[in-house]
Parts: structure tokens; C-alpha cells; sequence
């Protein structure tokens, strides 16, 4: 395939990189095969990384940090400003790459390389907005301020189904404010990291930089949990579920190192009384459709009016029966295949569960016969108070609770484990401002007539409770990958001390 060799992946990869190059120190290593979920056949392998090689990558990145620190800002911000034009001329590869690779559709992978190059954007204006506060000290003639320094090494680790561009948030923002960045991407979909690191290294050389991006594709989990238990690495940014989140965050804080956490979400939209079901039919459908329901901002529940309810589903089974499901290369496909045969005995098993506790199927429930992961887009009708609930499906089935009083939709909606997206479709302004009050949605994103799913990197991205509490891209996302200095300057002929106190020295001889 000529994407492919345009990307410079080849029927085996390396599975680590640094320097502009490859480190490859060992033998006889299994291979670790990348598996398109539309056919489940065989895209090309990658020899996973040996624990001499992880070392070689944490040697060369301290040493670049040592140089890349020192480089002006705003010059770190050309070199993100080239990767960015880079991803352009590579939008339409990678695109195809992402879509083989995990799944979800050309247009969804072309505009995950969109995000990627919009973050580039974003973090070169960054790049001038390092900004630092003067202030009046109460001693005479000092002066104090603060200033931001780089951390040193940050680590990211990402989940399959943002494969790319969840790096970008971290990586370039990580690296205008003067870090070097180790990737340890998902092994589900290894072939998007190495194109995007061939992408970067390209760059990296023509500028005379190297060991700013490095990625390592570990072979176990042994050799994953040192990366975060490595004290070299003063932040690790992890994206994935709230359990292996959770683990992070223990081994990482016990270190006293820093942690950015975008761990699951379990999403609702309150279809209120007064809603414009024109917009909330669309937005319900790709936020629950989108990504075969595998985004972590995924529609999962729908908190709706008793009055509404019956309308509402019947205007979702309409839409979800216009979806077609199949291969995401293709046009006119609305929902592509799940990552893994894995992820299908998932929505297997969720079904039973859902059954078990009193649910109604009102569309789907089927795997359907292919050489892929596709299965139906799935409605059900649920209690609200079921157990099912409080679980991160991470695949295509939406849950319709309703409600008879505004106060009990927004206890619902607040009522899960989970705080990371939600939304309401509403005319009504003050169930909107009760909405967005700060007695209303406990989650870190809150949209109005707007569904769950679809962040602009303008705004932080994140979520409260189990999602983490973690924040990234947004107006200062720069002091998350940098450490706060407070300097006190002395220009006097006197040293006052703080807080008027008196320390009296007769240094006379």
C-alpha cells in the first residue's frame, strides 16, 4: 500500500525510536502484529522494544533536554509550526492509517490529523505566552516575580482510540515549553505512532534538533509500569481506563512525580421538556454512533422527559436505521467496526447484563457476520437507578432513562462515577443556567444544545471524579509540562527581612 511506504512503515518496524533513527538491540524478540479491526488481517508487525533499548531512549532524551531547554521558545514554537505542516502534507496517509489501523472512518481519521495540526497551531502561539507575574514585595527595594522553567522529561501514554492526536495535545505543548517528549502508544494501534514519529523526526533533522520525540513499543506490561515508576521522568501524561489510571496515579504520586489523567467517561445528554429535537436526534446519534461508541466523550446515557421520551426514541430508531455500518475506507459509511474481537464479546456480554436488569432493547443488540468487529448500533431502555449504569460500555449502546422534574434529570445526570462530558438541549434558559450553575453538571465539560462528543482544542479538555481531574490543550495548558519558580530580588544596601522581623548582627570586628 503507498500510504504506507509514504509514512515509512514497513512490513516490520522497530518498535523504538530515537534520535532520528532506530534503536534495535536485541534478538529473537516476537513479533507484535498490527491488526486491522475491519478484516482482522494483518497490517505489518513491530519488534517491540527491549528493556537495553527503553534505557538507550531515556539516555538520549536527557541529553537532548539539556540543549532543547536552552533553545528560545518561540524558536521551539517553528520547529511545532513545520511539524504542522508536515501533518498537512500527510493529512490524507495518515487519515487512511488511522482508519486501518483503528477503525473508525477516513473522515474521522483525516480529522484527527486536522486536530493534531490545529494543536500545532495552538502551541505555537503558545510558544510566545510563557508568561510570568511581577509583584510588590513588602520590603523595600526588592523586587519579585515568578517564572517557568522546564521539567525535563514527560512521558504519554496513549489509548487506541485516539491513536495520534492525543500526543499532539501533550507532545507539542510538552515541547514549546521545553521538554522532550517518550511515547508509549497504545499496542493496538502501534503503525499510527511510527508514522507520526517519522512525520516529527523529518522535521527534528532539518532543523539540526534530535531526541525531541521519542517512542518506545514496549513487549509486556513489565517493562510499562518502569516507564512510569522511572523517576527520570517528572510527568506522565496517561490516557485510558479509570483502572489502569488509577495504578498510574499510585506508582507515579509515590514517586512524588506528577500525573495528567484523562481516565473513562460514562456521558449523558438531558433531552429537556422545551428541546429541539432536530438538534438533539443528530447530535445524540454521532456522539453514541461516532467511533463505534469507543471515544471516551461518547454519548452513553440519555436523560430524557416522560413526555418526550417515546417521540425521542422513535426519532433515534429512525436515524439509526439510516447507519450504515461496514468498512470506514468506504463513503456513505456512519459507523466502522470496534477494535477487537475482544471489545465484541464486550458488547455480548453488556447485552446479557442489560437483559439480566429488567433493560428493553428498542434497536440493535446484534453482532453481525464479517471477517470484522462490526456489530449494531444499540438502544435500550433502562432503569435509572440499574447498576449497568455505572459502567464505561466503551461500545455502541446508548441507555434512555427519563425523568418527570428538572432537579431529578440533573441528579441523574451527576449520578455516576464518571465526570468527564455532558450536555443539554434545551429552550428553557433557566434549566440551562441551572444546567452550567455550579449546583448543576459536575462534569469538567458542559454543553449546551451541543452533544457530548467533538472537543475544539481551544478549550481545556478533561473531567472531575473517576475521569481524573486531569486538563489538557485550553488557554494556559502550558503550566501543566513546567515547573513555577518564585524569585526574590534584593537591590538595596539593606537586608530587611519578611514579616518585619529582626535578626540583629554585629559583624563589627
Amino acid at each position: 500500500m503507498e500510504f504506507l511506504k509514504k509514512l515509512g512503515i514497513q512490513e516490520v518496524n522497530p518498535g523504538c525510536y530515537s534520535n532520528q533513527d532506530y534503536i534495535f538491540q536485541g534478538t529473537g524478540r516476537h513479533r507484535l502484529d498490527s491488526i486491522s479491526p475491519r478484516d482482522n488481517q494483518v497490517i505489518a508487525a513491530v519488534l517491540p522494544c527491549s528493556e537495553a533499548d527503553y534505557e538507550q531512549v531515556i539516555c538520549n532524551a536527557k541529553e537532548s533536554f539539556q540543549t532543547w531547554r536552552k533553545v528560545p521558545a518561540p524558536k521551539r514554537g517553528e520547529v511545532i509550526r513545520q511539524i504542522g505542516e508536515a501533518l498537512r502534507e500527510n493529512k490524507d496517509a495518515l487519515g487512511t492509517l488511522i482508519s486501518i489501523e483503528m477503525g473508525k472512518l477516513k473522515e474521522e481519521g483525516d480529522g484527527e490529523v486536522q486536530e493534531m495540526i490545529d494543536m500545532a497551531d495552538f502551541a505555537v502561539g503558545q510558544s510566545r505566552m510563557l508568561y510570568g507575574k511581577t509583584m510588590h514585595s513588602e520590603r523595600e527595594n526588592h523586587r519579585m516575580y515568578e517564572q517557568w522553567h522546564s521539567l525535563g522529561i514527560v512521558g504519554v501514554i496513549t489509548a487506541f482510540n485516539f491513536p495520534v492526536a492525543v500526543w499532539a495535545w501533550n507532545a507539542f505543548i510538552a515541547a514549546i515549553a521545553g521538554n522532550v517528549v517518550i511515547w508509549k502508544p497504545s499496542e493496538k494501534t502501534p503503525l499510527c505512532a511510527i508514522a507520526v514519529q517519522n512525520i516529527c523526526d523529518q522535521v527534528l533533522s532539518r532543523n539540526g534538533y534530535s531526541g525531541i520525540f521519542s517512542t518506545f513499543i514496549p513487549p509486556n506490561k513489565t517493562l510499562a509500569d518502569h516507564f512510569i515508576q522511572d523517576i527520570r521522568i517528572p510527568l506522565i501524561s496517561f490516557t485510558g481506563s479509570t483502572k489502569i489510571g488509577r495504578h498510574v496515579a499510585q506508582v507515579v504520586s509515590k514517586r512524588l512525580g506528577k500525573t495528567i489523567l484523562e481516565l473513562s467517561g460514562n456521558n449523558a445528554i438531558i433531552v429537556d421538556k422545551s428541546a429541539d429535537l432536530n438538534l438533539a436526534v443528530p447530535a445524540i446519534t454521532f456522539g453514541a454512533v461516532g467511533t463505534a461508541g469507543q471515544r471516551c466523550t461518547s454519548t452513553r446515557r440519555i436523560i430524557v422527559h416522560q413526555e418526550l421520551k417515546e417521540e425521542l426514541i422513535g426519532r433515534l430508531v429512525h436515524a439509526y436505521r439510516q447507519v450504515v455500518i461496514g468498512d470506514p475506507l468506504e463513503t456513505g459509511t456512519l459507523m466502522g467496526p470496534l477494535i477487537d474481537e475482544g471489545a465484541v464479546k464486550t458488547y455480548k456480554r453488556i447485552l446479557k447484563t442489560i437483559t439480566a436488569a429488567g433493560g428493553s432493547l428498542r434497536y440493535g443488540g446484534k453482532v453481525l457476520k464479517s471477517n470484522g468487529n462490526f456489530v449494531e448500533p444499540t438502544i435500550v431502555g433502562i432503569h435509572k437507578d440499574s447498576p449497568v449504569l455505572q459502567k464505561e460500555t466503551f461500545v455502541p449502546i446508548l441507555y434512555i432513562l427519563e425523568y418527570e422534574h428538572f432537579e431529578e434529570a440533573l441528579q441523574i445526570n451527576n449520578n455516576s462515577s464518571h465526570g468527564l462530558s455532558s450536555a443539554i438541549f434545551s429552550n428553557d434558559l433557566n434549566h440551562i443556567e441551572q444546567f452550567l450553575s455550579v449546583a448543576g453538571s459536575d462534569c469538567g465539560l458542559a454543553n449546551v444544545n451541543v452533544g457530548t462528543s467533538g472537543a475544539e482544542i481551544g478549550g481545556a479538555f478533561g473531567g472531575e471524579k473517576d475521569t481524573g481531574g486531569g486538563r489538557e490543550a485550553g488557554s494556559d495548558a502550558w503550566k501543566a509540562y513546567m515547573r513555577r519558580q518564585t524569585t526574590t530580588i534584593n537591590w538595596g544596601k539593606s537586608l530587611p527581612l519578611s514579616q518585619g522581623i529582626n535578626f540583629n548582627l554585629n559583624l563589627k570586628a
